[in-house]
């Protein structure tokens, strides 16, 4: 498909090659005859390319998102329990995954308590501080210890 005068792809073809090809890049390179390395170059170098595969993105996902509220309004569950877990998190519809930790060979975990003496808490740096508190946090079974 391409011109024919030497230099390549016009932006309106590269734009009318992706709007064919609902915004797939790999398929875009089909139709074009060439490689999607070359659709990433002419994308990189037409504005009106760019913009076209956004729009073309952007109008699959449109037409995937009626097709998910046709599947809700026709009653599908799998549909209803999709939609809120992605679209309701706020309203608590998230997963909730629990993960046992276990040692080595799937034994208890060891572990050593320690006493620190608070004279030799100076003595550590604010990020060593910050470690030690997570670590306790964890082990105590009070968060992840990310945060802070």
């Amino acid at each position: 498909m391409a011109n024919g005068n030497g230099n390549g792809y016009t932006s309106q073809q590269i734009a009318d090659a992706i709007r064919g090809a609902r915004g797939f890049v790999t398929a875009t390179a089909h139709d074009l005859g060439c490689s999607r390395r070359t659709v990433y170059r002419y994308l990189k170098k037409f504005a009106g390319a760019r913009e076209a595969l956004e729009d073309a993105r952007e109008k699959r996902h449109d037409f995937v998102e009626n097709k998910l509220m046709s599947a809700i309004d026709n009653d599908n569950i799998t549909a209803m329990i999709f939609y809120l877990k992605t679209q309701c998190k706020d309203r608590g519809y998230v997963e909730r995954y629990q993960q046992e930790l276990t040692g080595k060979d799937g034994g208890a975990i060891q572990g050593v308590i320690t006493t620190i003496d608070a004279s030799k808490l100076a003595e550590l740096t604010d990020d060593e501080v910050s470690a030690a508190a997570r670590a306790a946090r964890i082990i105590a079974g009070l968060g992840s210890g990310a945060e802070e």
